[in-house]
């Protein structure tokens, strides 16, 4: 009986498998990292075989620890970290490894970018902005320019989801969440890659990977690895989507007006619309559900810069956790919760290796300001998680003024939204009440559930979506003790970042 799904997540540092039931509930869940190779100062590149590895670990830990049939599965689909480019020669052989969004090798390109192409013209096709690694096309001209054999080799250049899928099935494709970040795709026009931008920058438009909606079927299953754990050849493979767009289908944004929070490395906002209308603040991209769009603020590196400060300055901390058996994370929220509100008088600013929305800036840096020889290593901790909320603030009003809409609740789903102080931090500093879910592996989920689409176990991802488990753990709001003090704080975030610029 095939009434199985799995939902794969690449997600920046681990990828994670989840199988599904055909009621949309989780059978069993595996995580793994894999290693992330830095060659070079401002690289960041997957290491594609390790990433496979911890593929098919993951589904070995399901067959063999969880005693799960993966005979059963009836579908496959992906959900990944976009943009990150990959390229392949004729043979499907992964000549370069996945370029991560936080490359920064590609500045030049995109400087050459802005200069000759006009920025208008690019967003009014691509509704994004040009910045080295934040969409892919500088990755690839980067590539053309410094690696011209390899170029020349070049059969299809693609995305993580699109790895995967050679990989699993050895046919091609990208889907259009994933294409909006490459910065050569019509977004909001007619969903094909553009000929204007290919010929404009000097990319062989052939070398691009076919276009599909997130839930069609891009092939089926041929990798010999996993059939030998289990998994029946001839299974379909969804192209899925990105994984903050197949986190949102999961729990439950699928029309216009909804929103949700994911936290994890970055912090993202997404706010689901019908009609759009871009701004350049946002990254703005296909929706997993055809007929919308999501406009997305992602602060880059808000969790990454609470493990940064975790590692450089709580060794400690860190040593204390291990000999309780705890999460280090956890003794930092306590410590967070001992400094007063207002992080006695520290704003962090957490553009850490440059930022995206809404400054898209790759010179931006992080900032601790306004430190004093008061200021203790708490306070540090806790400015971290209050600068996270002032830029989700920033987002929030953002999205206010494109919309119409006033944010006064939204869900939240990622391991930081399990933060209780973290959470309380955002509601007051925000205004709005915030649900988080108990569901906190939505990515993979949305990913299985465009399998169960794509395999016709269900009709439409609406459909699949309203299945989902939404059962709110636990909702925070403001207490409006803090207001004015945030306000201030709020207004000096926001001022740092422009009276900075020149700086950096």
């Amino acid at each position: 009986m095939n009434d199985y799904l799995m939902g794969i997540d690449i997600g920046t540092a681990s990828v994670k498998v989840a199988v599904l039931d055909s009621s949309a509930r989780v059978v069993g869940i595996r995580a793994l990292e894999y290693t992330i190779d830095t060659p070079q100062p401002g690289w960041a590149q997957i290491n594609s075989k390790s990433l496979w590895n911890a593929y098919l670990s993951c589904v070995h830990a399901l067959v063999k620890q969880d005693q799960i049939d993966i005979g059963r599965v009836a579908g496959i689909g992906i959900s990944c970290l976009c943009p990150g480019l990959a390229a392949f020669d004729a043979d499907g052989n992964c000549i370069v490894d996945p370029i991560l969004y936080s490359d920064q090798r590609s500045v030049e390109e995109a400087r050459w970018i802005k200069q000759t192409v006009d920025t208008d013209k690019i967003f009014a096709i691509t509704a994004n902005n040009v910045m080295a690694g934040a969409i892919s096309v500088t990755s690839m001209l980067w590539v053309k320019r410094n690696m011209p054999q390899h170029y020349e080799k070049i059969h299809c250049f693609g995305h993580v989801n699109t790895l995967m899928a050679l990989w699993l099935t050895g046919a091609y494709g990208i889907d259009y969440s994933n294409a909006s970040y490459t910065g050569l795709f019509e977004t909001a026009g007619g969903k094909q890659w553009s000929s204007y931008l290919c010929e404009k920058i000097g990319i062989d438009a052939d070398k691009l990977p076919p276009l599909m909606a997130s839930h069609d079927v891009v092939g089926s299953i041929i990798a010999e690895d996993l059939i030998a754990l289990g998994v029946a050849a001839g299974t379909p493979v969804v192209i899925g989507g990105g994984d903050t767009a197949c986190a949102s289908l999961a729990v439950g944004v699928t029309k216009n007006g909804d929103v949700c929070e994911s936290v994890g490395t970055t912090n993202v906002l997404t706010v689901c619309v019908d009609r759009p209308k871009f701004d350049r603040s946002f990254i703005n991209r296909c929706h997993v559900v055809q007929g919308t769009w999501i406009y997305q603020g992602a602060l880059s590196h808000t969790g990454a810069s609470l493990r940064w400060f975790q590692d450089e300055f709580c060794f400690d901390v860190v040593q204390q956790a291990r000999a309780q058996g705890i999460s280090a994370f956890s003794l930092m929220d306590q410590m967070a919760q001992q400094a007063e509100p207002g992080a006695g008088g520290v704003v962090f600013l957490p553009y850490m290796l440059g930022e995206r929305s809404p400054v898209w800036d790759t010179n931006a840096r992080g900032v601790f300001f306004g430190m004093s020889l008061a200021s203790k290593r708490a306070d540090m901790v806790r400015a971290v998680l209050e600068g996270c909320g002032y830029g989700l603030r920033q987002l929030m009003e953002i999205a206010r003024r494109v919309t119409g809409w006033q944010i006064t609740e939204f869900v939240s789903i990622g391991g930081g939204s399990k933060s209780v102080v973290w959470s309380q931090i955002k509601a007051e500093i925000t205004g709005a009440r915030i649900h988080v879910l108990e569901n906190n592996e939505a990515a993979p989920m949305g990913a299985a559930l465009l399998a169960g689409v794509g395999c016709g176990m269900f009709v439409s991802p609406q459909a699949a979506a309203a299945l989902t488990d939404k059962r709110v753990m636990r909702s925070f709001s403001s207490n409006d003790r803090n207001r004015e003090l945030y306000d201030a704080r709020y207004h000096v975030y926001t001022q740092l970042y422009p009276r900075l610029k020149d700086l950096f």
